[in-house]
Formats: C-alpha cells, sequence, structure tokens
C-alpha cells in the first residue's frame, strides 16, 4: 500500500474510532469520513461496509492497548506502578464504550481478532504476574476481573455520550486500584475470571 493509501486508512480507523466512541456503532460513515478528512470514495475503497471498519477498529484498539500494557511492564520498575499505568493506558482508550462494537455480524472468531486478543491476554497477564509476584497485587482476580471491571469503568452512562467523563472516571479507577492491592481486605465470592470465562459466557 503506498504511504499516503496507508495514511488515510489510519486516519479513517482513528476516525472512526473517534466517532464511535461518542456516538455509538450506528454513527453515519459520511462522519467518519468527514472527521478523518477523506471523501466518501476513499472510506469505500479501504473497507467495503461498516462491518469490514468495525472489524479494524476492534484490532486497532486491542493493538494498542497490547501496546500499553507491553510498555508499561518494560519501562516501569515498579510492578504496581506499571499494572497503575496500564490500567489508566486502558481507560484512554474507552475500551468500555468499543465493546458494544462486537455485536450482531461480527466475527469474534475470525484469526486476526483471535491472534489480537491473545496478544492482549498476555500481555495483561504478564503486568499482572509482575504485580503479584511482588505482593502487592490481590491473588484472587485474574485477566478477566480486571478486563470486566474496566470495561465498566469505561463504559458511558446510557445518553451521555462521553460527556464530562473524566469528571468521574478517574476517582473510581483511584477506588478500583486500591481495592487490586495485597492484602485484601475481604474475600470474593466465587473464582477469578479468565478471558475464556468470560467467552463461554457470553
Amino acid at each position: 500500500m503506498r504511504a499516503d493509501a496507508l495514511r488515510n486508512r489510519e486516519r479513517i480507523v482513528a476516525a472512526a474510532r473517534e466517532t464511535m466512541v461518542e456516538f455509538g456503532a450506528e454513527v453515519p460513515l459520511d462522519e467518519i469520513a468527514r472527521r478523518a478528512g477523506v471523501g466518501n470514495a476513499t472510506l469505500y475503497r479501504h473497507f467495503a461496509d461498516r462491518l469490514e471498519l468495525i472489524h479494524h477498529v476492534t484490532l486497532s484498539v486491542m493493538s494498542r492497548t497490547a501496546d500499553r500494557a507491553e510498555s508499561a511492564l518494560a519501562e516501569e520498575s515498579d510492578a504496581f506502578q506499571a499494572l497503575r499505568r496500564f490500567v489508566r493506558a486502558a481507560v484512554e482508550e474507552r475500551i468500555g464504550a468499543l465493546c458494544p462494537l462486537l455485536a450482531d455480524g461480527v466475527d469474534r472468531d475470525h484469526p486476526d481478532l483471535v491472534a489480537a486478543r491473545d496478544r492482549l491476554e498476555a500481555a495483561v497477564e504478564a503486568v499482572m504476574a509482575a504485580a503479584r509476584d511482588s505482593g502487592r497485587l490481590r491473588t484472587d482476580i485474574a485477566v478477566g476481573d480486571l478486563m470486566v471491571a474496566l470495561t465498566q469503568l469505561t463504559r458511558p452512562l446510557p445518553g451521555s455520550r462521553c460527556e464530562n467523563f473524566d469528571q468521574f472516571v478517574h476517582r473510581h479507577l483511584q477506588l478500583f486500584l486500591d481495592g487490586l492491592q495485597a492484602p485484601a481486605r475481604s474475600e470474593l465470592p466465587g473464582a477469578a475470571a479468565t478471558l475464556d470465562d468470560l467467552r463461554r459466557r457470553s
């Protein structure tokens, strides 16, 4: 792909991610093209339909989130600080707002999505394992627990369209991070959840 075509494709995916967070998966494709600074024909040249665009937005978010987990682990000397950094980065990606994208019609078992999901799970587990080994992360949670909590924390309230989102989410995020630290102050009901557990239940 030519460099200018690749830049256009990247701009379209970035604009789609931004507008879908704000307005939902049904945002008009014309608006996505406008935000990306390209014509409608350019958008359709890269993506045949909405589902193909959603597929690539989802891949982009998973890849970016995995990048943030890997960077946090590599660059932070304090393992729990690496976990804090990753959690805050995941909030910035607004992963909760993007979960509805994986709705009817999207092939969740597409090889690209499976590979991206596996990489993300491995990266997050590595950050959690390091924090757990340091003695600062409670031992009764797994990757699924963390990702469910982040999804809930970053999912906008119905009808809010993410307005004033940051006014409350970082406050709740700090409460959540405090609750992750060892020693635990209570015993959690049920068993720790992996991402496989979540997929089976859904």
